[in-house]
């Protein structure tokens, strides 16, 4: 586990870091989002809160997709969650590159039960996308949301 503040910086807009890897499985999807809503509370944002409840449901998308779509055996991925100011970013990596969402808010054809969690994300985020890893193999799904006061 892995959390900073920047030193001499005990206000409520310091830059704080939270960082875990998590099994590729729906377990572990359900674990991260329930440490980032614990994280957010120690953070200052209670549950309950409208940044808790909106960070831990974008965080329960991103996690869900990374174990049903970016899955490698033995493979797991990591959630890094920040914290600077009027800004809360969760990042979500996992190990397959070649799976990038699609950016764009094209609703899932007809009746299907899956395929709108990236609706979701771009409906509470205000801004978000993907990217290659920078450490290695595979991509980060990210979303920015603001706190509003």
């Amino acid at each position: 586990m892995n959390e900073q503040s920047l030193p001499g910086s005990e206000t409520a807009t310091a830059r704080r870091e939270f960082a875990l890897r998590f099994t590729s499985t729906p377990r572990g999807a359900r674990l991260a989002r329930r440490l980032v809503s614990h994280r957010l509370d120690a953070w200052g944002f209670p549950y309950g809160s409208e940044v808790n409840e909106t960070v831990t449901l974008v965080t329960a998308e991103l996690a869900a997709n990374a174990v049903r779509h970016g899955r490698l055996p033995g493979r797991d991925f990591a959630v890094r969650l920040l914290a600077a100011g009027p800004l809360v970013r969760v990042e979500v990596a996992d190990a397959r590159g070649e799976r990038v969402p699609l950016l764009s808010p094209r609703q899932p054809p007809g009746d299907h039960e899956s395929g709108r969690g990236l609706l979701l994300v771009a409906a509470l985020a205000d801004r978000w996308g993907a990217e290659p890893r920078a450490a290695g193999p595979g991509k980060t799904v990210w979303a920015e949301c603001r706190v509003r006061s």
